[in-house]
């Protein structure tokens, strides 16, 4: 690709080279955009440190030799490597806000971040004075209720050292440490007798025959991020299982389960979840409120794997 320095000049150059070449290597778009041009534009001016919003004009600027070098070695890895923008800059948004990110997370696309955008309205019944963000992986859906509720305390919890590292990079980046901090634990258990108001969890859960037929780019995301068991829903039984143990009394319970929502119902028919709607996209994102925890408990508890 070092010949390109001497056909491509400018930024409107690489973003149009880019486009043609993303759609005829059919690579797959969905770790923050849905189609080659924004996938384009998003890898070209984040690159360079150019904003977003950049007016169109700026596009006609010309590169400098390192920043040909610079922008060809990511656009050759994406292409070539199939390894997701968000790791070729090192950074991806979620509710408008910035977050790093590498390849020890996954990246953030839950459409739990239209919720957070809509103030949880109209499920909580309060204001929470305590959120839990489980599986919380970078921490963005954390931070970002942190910023929504300025007043609450939110933990970040998650099985993974490596993303917890991450996800602490993003409570020093966002300036939360007084009231944002991470457990590293296995669901609940290094949270005994903490209770939430709100709990939300974006955890694996990808069944088996749906991991094995994902597009390259998500082969880059660490595995105990995505899959979770054959039906998906090997951490999310142990969730609804010991959830009314994490409550407070008007709590409420948000899990993503994606596709593995056909599994959800039917493991659990005598269940009346709450599936919420996006008018942004996506899906299998379940609502149940702490009174509905533990009218199930022992049910949820017979239908633990183990």
């Amino acid at each position: 690709m070092t010949a390109l320095s001497t056909r491509l000049r400018t930024l409107r150059d690489y973003i149009r080279w880019a486009v043609s070449r993303f759609q005829a290597e059919q690579l797959f778009f969905g770790h923050g955009t849905d189609n080659a041009w924004d996938e384009a534009r998003q890898l070209v001016l984040g690159a360079l440190h150019l904003p977003w919003e950049i007016s169109d004009a700026y596009l006609d600027c010309r590169l400098e030799d390192d920043e040909h070098a610079h922008l060809q070695a990511l656009l050759k890895r994406r292409i070539e490597e199939r390894v997701p923008t968000a790791y070729l800059l090192g950074e991806a948004w979620f509710c408008g806000l910035p977050f790093v990110v590498d390849e020890r997370v996954l990246v953030p696309r839950s459409p739990i971040a239209e919720l957070i955008d809509r103030h949880f309205s109209p499920w909580l019944p309060a204001e929470p004075a305590r959120i839990l963000d489980l599986c919380t992986g970078s921490g963005c859906i954390g931070i970002a209720c942190a910023y929504e509720f300025p007043e609450a305390e939110v933990v970040l919890g998650d099985l993974s050292f490596d993303a917890l590292e991450v996800a602490n990079l993003n409570i020093e980046r966002h300036g939360l440490e007084e009231r944002v901090y991470c457990v590293q634990g296995d669901g609940f258990a290094e949270l005994p007798g903490q209770r939430f108001d709100l709990i939300v969890s974006n955890p694996p859960y990808v069944d088996a025959e749906d991991f094995a037929d994902m597009p390259a780019e998500y082969q880059h995301e660490p595995e105990m991020g995505l899959a979770c068991g054959d039906d998906g829903l090997d951490l999310v039984r142990r969730m609804l299982a010991e959830a009314a143990d994490h409550l407070t009394e008007r709590g409420v319970l948000i899990v993503e389960v994606g596709n593995s929502q056909v599994h959800v119902e039917a493991l659990y028919p005598e269940v009346d979840f709450t599936w919420l709607d996006f008018q942004r996209g996506g899906h299998g994102v379940f609502l149940l409120a702490a009174k509905q925890c533990r009218e199930h408990q022992a049910l949820f508890r017979s239908r633990v794997k183990g």
